[in-house]
């Protein structure tokens, strides 16, 4: 019984941590929207911060793989479920 109240528990708060992340990543969307319509690629590598675009990159490319990760399992799930 224990296990299924903390199970609800966790759930509930995953999906409060996904609406979070939903607002989040639209933000950061706008903000990457804004520099791309405002300035090229050339530009910004040309007097960015090195540093600090090398971690934008490295956010970025941490996020597509973890995304690429659940977007697997949602196709594993959707095809697992069809056999059903």
């Amino acid at each position: 019984m224990m296990s299924a109240v903390k199970r609800q528990f966790d759930v509930t708060r995953l999906m409060a941590e996904l609406t979070a992340l939903k607002v989040e990543l639209l933000s950061a969307q706008c903000a990457m929207d804004r520099l791309r319509l405002q300035y090229s690629p050339q530009d910004i590598v040309a007097f960015g911060e090195r540093q600090a675009l090398k971690r934008v990159i490295a956010s970025a490319e941490s996020m597509y793989r973890f995304c690429s990760e659940i977007q697997a399992q949602i196709k594993y799930a959707e095809q697992e479920k069809s056999r059903e």
